[in-house]
């Protein structure tokens, strides 16, 4: 059973992020402050989740959270800031798009820039421990799924449908064939160490 809050009282917004372990495409975080009352039995780690699911959940949770903001950092700044800072930024950038300002934050992980002065508190495999972070978890998860199936469109070649940019062995053959896109993430271990690239 997910909880509802922290921190009974305080308005608090769940921070999420998807795509950090991906090759190619942008890191997206999610940022969702949910109502005192706010119920879904459906609602949890999105990754637990089918992606019918997800997509059944996202209107829902834009429609009922009191705010909500989706924060990309592109391919490009993950190379120049490397991925744990992309993700961090992708997180405050979900967190100025709220339209209300939260004054806590839970984050999904163990570590976290701090944003301005809001108070923070980090929690692992907080996606499946409290409701704000589990709706920020489905936000980010579909929303970047939306771009990479986009971005498909564009380079078929990759299967980018199927896996999202994550390493599959399909995606990595690819890459062997074909070389990288403008959307692979150069700082990452592309191909595994016997197999060379030429960027």
């Amino acid at each position: 059973m997910l909880k509802p809050y922290h921190n009974e009282g305080l308005i608090e917004a769940g921070c999420d992020e998807a795509g950090r372990g991906c090759l190619a495409g942008p890191v997206v975080a999610s940022a969702v402050i949910l109502p005192p009352n706010f119920h879904n039995k459906f609602l949890n780690d999105s990754k637990k989740l089918s992606e019918k699911q997800r997509s059944l959940l996202r209107p829902i949770i834009e429609k009922e959270a009191t705010a909500w903001g989706v924060g990309i950092v592109s391919p490009q700044e993950i190379d120049e800031i490397n991925i744990l800072n992309a993700s961090f930024l992708a997180m405050h950038r979900a967190i100025e798009q709220l339209k209300q300002k939260p004054e806590q934050l839970l984050i999904d992980g163990n570590l976290f820039n701090p944003y301005k002065d809001i108070p923070h508190h980090c929690i692992v495999k907080g996606d499946s421990k409290f409701l704000s972070i589990a709706a920020a978890s489905v936000l980010a998860k579909t929303y970047r799924d939306d771009i990479m199936e986009k971005l498909d469109l564009e380079f078929d070649s990759y299967a980018w449908k199927n896996n999202k940019g994550y390493p599959t062995a399909e995606h990595r053959k690819a890459i062997q064939e074909k070389g990288i896109t403008p959307h692979h993430r150069k700082s990452f271990k592309l191909l595994p160490a016997q197999l060379k690239l030429d960027f």
